[in-house]
């Protein structure tokens, strides 16, 4: 089982959703990828050099039929990264609901 440990570069929304997708999957190709995310090229390059710089991605560049294929997959680390970002916050939601909390300094309101 994998550490709860909330990621912040994981955690941008369009990050997030990248590392779900290729977290289901063993490589995406970069359309595919554009498309379910339903953002520009330009966006998603961004993100996806975010997580690159980070280790948690690793880019694919192929040849076929005289064109440059981009294919995109989560790292050892990557995979780790989102794991562990999706159990904290996990957690996050169970101590909202009464389950047992992580150490905290916060105070509960009083009810009235």
């Amino acid at each position: 089982m994998t550490a709860a440990r909330f990621d912040e570069i994981v955690h941008a929304p369009n990050r997030l959703q990248i590392c779900a997708m290729l977290a289901a999957v063993e490589s995406a190709d970069f359309p595919a990828v554009r498309e379910g995310l339903g953002v520009a090229d330009s966006v998603l390059s961004k993100h996806v050099r975010v997580l690159h710089e980070a280790g948690y991605v690793a880019i694919h560049k192929a040849t076929c039929a005289s064109r440059v294929r981009t294919s995109l997959s989560l790292t050892t680390a990557g995979r780790a990264a989102y794991q562990g970002h999706v159990a904290a916050l996990r957690a996050i939601v169970e101590n909202g609901t009464g389950k047992p909390e992580v150490a905290s300094t916060a105070r509960r309101r009083p009810s009235r």
